[in-house]
């Protein structure tokens, strides 16, 4: 019965992610491993794994928003570039 529970929850989970942005993604994917890491670390150094936890999703969440930027500014000097290149052509 767990297993079925578990496998429920991730669908869920995975399928209510397939109408974000690419910025929400991120945000969401760096939090989600900030908040994970963040309460194992604080378990295994014998903190609280919840504040922890909130610190990692805070730390991962503004990780996974500025990796986002970075991201939209690479494809903007990609596309910059590869349109100066296709109408220095003509």
């Amino acid at each position: 019965m767990k297993k079925i529970i578990a496998i429920t929850a991730a669908t869920v989970a995975i399928a209510g992610c397939s109408n974000m942005s690419n910025t929400e993604q991120r945000t969401l994917s760096g939090a989600s491993i900030g908040a994970v890491a963040g309460g194992v670390g604080a378990a295994i150094f014998h903190g609280n794994p919840i504040w922890g936890a909130v610190g990692g999703a805070a730390v991962g969440a503004a990780s996974g928003y500025a990796y986002d930027a970075y991201k939209k500014n690479q494809a903007s000097e990609y596309n910059a570039g590869y349109n100066a290149g296709k109408n220095s052509g003509n």
